[in-house]
Parts: structure tokens; sequence; C-alpha cells
């Protein structure tokens, strides 16, 4: 069995959007009992993430690490057509990924308890995301 579906993220900039719920109610809606869940982040300066859902602070930390890996207004980046976020966020994406892949089990998520699927929007505006979903099994 196969079933497709596009999540559109609305972000409010930099920052993480919990896509967990969204992404369950696909396999809900697929009626997979057992399979994969593939997630696809269709953007250059946007990226996913399977990270810490209980606690915010784990989360900021996650994005304090970004900013000390990937600073904004590096000298060093040439590409900044966008401003000075442009190279970083593209740089950002490319630590984290693009693309997720997560067992179904008993039709859900298998996720651990503390897990939770985020979008990552690596620039500092808003921004609309396609995320498409990829559910297969039986």
């Amino acid at each position: 069995m196969q079933f497709q579906r596009q999540i559109e993220v609305r972000t409010n900039g930099r920052g993480l959007v919990d896509l967990t719920r969204e992404v369950a109610a696909c396999v809900r809606d697929s009626r997979v009992t057992s399979g994969l869940a593939v997630l696809f982040c269709r953007h250059t300066s946007a990226s996913l993430v399977i990270t810490e859902n209980a606690d915010p602070s784990a989360r900021g930390d996650l994005l304090d690490w970004l900013e000390r890996v990937a600073p904004d207004g590096d000298p060093r980046n040439v590409h900044d057509a966008e401003g000075p976020d442009d190279s970083p966020a593209h740089q950002r994406s490319a630590l984290l990924r693009t693309s997720e892949t997560i067992p179904i089990a008993g039709g859900a998520l298998a996720l651990g308890t503390w897990q939770g699927i985020f979008l990552a929007e690596h620039r500092h505006a808003a921004h609309s995301r396609s995320v498409l979903v990829h559910i297969s099994g039986e």
C-alpha cells in the first residue's frame, strides 16, 4: 500500500515547528499498520530533525548550537544574495537532514517517548515550506 500527502508549513522565521501530529494523521489516514513513513523537506534553507519534544530548552540548545556552527554574517561566506542568513541557512540544512524515515508499527509512528518531528526553519523571515510524506507498507 502506498500513500502520499504534502504538508504545508507556515513558519514565523528561524526556529522549529512541530510536525508530529500532522505526520501521525497521515499515518492514520493511510491505514498502513506496518511500514515506513518517509518525510522529505523540499527546500535548501529548511530541514527536518527528530529531537526532544518535551523540554523546550533542548530545542533551544540545538538552535544555539547551529548558530555557533553556522553564524549569520560570517565574512568567509560568499553566497549572500538574500542577506547575511543566506549561506548559513544552507549550511544548517546540510548539517541536519532534508529527509527522515520513521518505522510504522501497530498503525502508528514508532517514535520514542520523547521524540518529535520538527521542521527547522533556518531563515529569519517567515516562509511557506512543503514537506512530502510518503507512506508505504501493509
